[in-house]
């Protein structure tokens, strides 16, 4: 099985806490999905099973930030809004990328991350699903990766921008359930077969 990488998006403080800069309240619903695909995880890799790795990306702006000419100012950082919530915060040994634009490739290391650890699969978890997600799923296609969406594993701020967001997706990516995910890869079966849209189908 080739190895994986499972990209935590932004569930951070202004984004996943209700007094966050930019509240996104499709976080909730996400949240425990996310947890027990955290344990999944870490399970295996104390099992010494070193195939599925967790990336948490962080988004953390300088003050002044192009960004803040068209959002509201958010995830300053090392500040509050720009840390991790509790529920889903990274462990030692977990490889986190900051990020000031909303692909996790643009201008990090992530892709130089991802070749050093033979990585071949990228699977797209958190927030927003129209916004971040999106635009990370992207460049992980553009850099040659295979892409995975677990739809129940990211959000937005309302259900309408999630589900375009996920009809975008599934155009490029292998669009499915956490359950969907790790089922297939516990039978050592490869989740990404059948990706994307080759018979332009989507609507």
């Amino acid at each position: 099985m080739a190895r994986h990488a499972i990209l935590i998006i932004d569930m951070l403080n202004d984004f996943a806490n209700e007094k966050g800069a930019l509240y996104c309240e499709g976080t909730a619903k996400i949240t425990p999905n996310l947890q027990k695909l955290f344990k999944w995880v870490r399970e295996r890799n104390a099992q010494g099973k070193d195939d599925v790795q967790l990336v948490h990306i962080q988004e953390a702006h300088r003050e002044k930030d192009a960004d803040f000419r068209v959002r509201p100012v958010h995830a300053i950082k090392g500040t509050w809004g720009s840390d991790f919530i509790k529920e889903l915060y990274p462990e030692q040994g977990e490889y986190i990328v900051q990020k000031r634009r909303h692909s996790a490739f643009w201008h990090t290391d992530l892709d130089l991350f991802l070749r050093e650890e033979a990585i071949e699969t990228v699977v797209v978890t958190g927030v927003w699903t129209n916004v971040c997600v999106r635009s990370t799923a992207a460049d992980a296609l553009a850099n040659a990766y295979k892409v995975i969406t677990l739809s129940d594993g990211v959000h937005s701020k309302t259900d309408e921008q999630h589900e375009h967001g996920l009809v975008d997706l599934s155009i490029f990516t292998k669009v499915m359930t956490i359950d969907e995910y790790t089922d297939a890869f516990e039978k050592g079966l490869d989740p990404w077969v059948g990706a994307g849209d080759p018979e332009n189908k989507v609507k």
